[in-house]
């Protein structure tokens, strides 16, 4: 039997289909060969490339959310007509990942179709005519932004397994690196990506969804860019460059926590989003929030009733060992076509909180803190000022602002502090898990391939 790893499929997946046998070359319209638009492809062409990558750019998105929210305890994920969900993400009776662990191999693979769909984008537009040089580096450097960002979702549920940075041949795919080298990679990735944007113009030579409407030009895009750069540069722990590069992005103190760019839903062939659900409605399967993020919250909150609708009856799941039961309901999405914002200001000030305690500045810290305490209705506050008091509350914050979204933040931020035993398992009597392990694909590929 011929292996292969993941990546093998991703390529082939993307743009056109490999038979077993010799056809006739008859073009199909609707599965292009990658030849035809990476060589002397035209704007419609690399339109068409380039709004391919931003919707494959959430391919991630329901299962990511899912499986983090559910490591961190953000949300129970239920279904009723699979037990595993239940059983396997928590940890129950023993149980924790392996090769084939059950439900998440799209957290690995949408990223690294969205990577080498990126690279067929960077091809086509270096193999064409019909637009300048300037107008190059705007579609290169929106790819490599997007490819930084998709790097660090693999990354960051392998953990310490390491990840493949190099896949631009998918039949000779570059050897795994540590979790510290991707980093590394990922903001040389997200670097070439800012400096093609900085030296493109003022305007894009292709058109983006409305998730990208406040940053539709190159200086929009590089704005983006540097806030994903910051993101990355705290899992690093290099402070100084995160403040750095939230001097570039769209970062302030005093702007719209919710300003940045979103995952945009709407009808077929656009998938709806996959995280609305009418409220209080008698369904079965959806995420529920667990009840200790409405417990563990302080009093008068904004961001709870913000957040959380609360129903008349519990949710209740029974598949796994023990009953869990949750009155609570995400009510973020106000329908179907609501679109999911993957980094936003909110998440760039509590950035700047952090990277500022962690180099000694803490009256920026605290006016950081504050910001987001005042703006949920909470006092400002009142703690002491260095870092073993400030970085709880940071994390506390964090876990309240930033709560079951895309990046899977409150599993992550705990790791990176060694915190992972603050996850409350009381309820499910549960497992908390460090890293997913490498998928079962990579392991054969590399054993058959010494």
């Amino acid at each position: 039997m011929k292996i292969q790893p993941i990546i093998t499929y991703i390529t082939f997946a993307s743009v056109l289909l490999v038979a077993s046998c010799k056809l006739d070359n008859i073009p199909d319209p609707n599965n292009p060969s990658i030849t035809s638009v990476t060589n002397n492809a035209n704007t419609a062409q690399l339109q068409n490339l380039v709004t391919g990558l931003e919707s494959r750019s959430k391919d991630y998105v329901a299962a990511a959310q899912n499986v983090f929210g559910t490591f961190g305890r953000d949300v129970w994920y239920f279904n009723s007509s699979d037990s595993r969900n239940i059983q396997f993400w928590l940890g129950l009776d023993g149980r924790k990942p392996d090769a084939d662990f059950y439900g998440v191999n799209s957290i690995y693979v949408s990223p690294y179709q969205t990577i080498k769909q990126a690279n067929v984008l960077i091809s086509a537009v270096n193999n064409t005519s019909v637009v300048n040089a300037e107008q190059k580096l705007a579609y290169t450097g929106f790819a490599k932004t997007i490819q930084g960002y998709q790097y660090l979702i693999p990354a960051n549920s392998q953990y310490q397994n390491g990840i493949r940075i190099d896949v631009s041949n998918e039949l000779k795919p570059g050897p795994f690196v540590s979790y510290e080298e991707a980093l590394k990679a990922i903001q040389g990735v997200l670097a070439a990506g800012y400096a093609d944007l900085t030296k493109a113009g003022t305007t894009l030579p292709f058109k983006l969804s409305s998730g990208y409407a406040p940053f539709s030009s190159p200086a929009g895009l590089a704005k983006v860019n540097r806030a994903l750069a910051a993101r990355t540069a705290i899992y690093q722990k290099d402070w100084q460059v995160a403040l750095d590069a939230l001097n570039l992005s769209f970062f302030s103190l005093t702007g719209d926590l919710d300003l940045g760019p979103a995952h945009v839903y709407g009808a077929p062939p656009e998938p709806f989003n996959p995280f609305f659900y009418v409220l209080n409605a008698n369904v079965s399967n959806l995420p529920v929030v667990h009840p200790s993020f409405v417990q563990d919250a302080l009093p008068g909150d904004s961001r709870i009733t913000k957040k959380i609708f609360v129903r008349t009856t519990p949710l209740i799941n029974t598949v796994g060992t023990i009953p869990l039961s949750s009155l609570y309901q995400d009510k973020r999405w106000a329908n179907n076509t609501a679109p999911i914002p993957f980094i936003r200001n909110e998440e760039l000030i509590l950035i700047y909180a952090e990277a500022s305690a962690q180099l000694g500045h803490f009256e920026d810290a605290v006016t950081a803190i504050n910001r987001i305490r005042i703006s949920a209705n909470l006092a400002p506050y009142t703690g002491e000022k260095n870092l073993d008091a400030l970085i709880p509350e940071i994390l506390f914050q964090r876990r309240y602002s930033l709560w079951f979204e895309p990046a899977g933040h409150r599993w992550f931020d705990l790791r990176r502090y060694n915190r992972l035993n603050e996850i409350n398992v009381k309820l499910d009597a549960g497992s908390v898990f460090t890293q997913l392990e490498r998928p079962s694909s990579e392991v054969n590929w590399d054993a058959f391939n010494k």
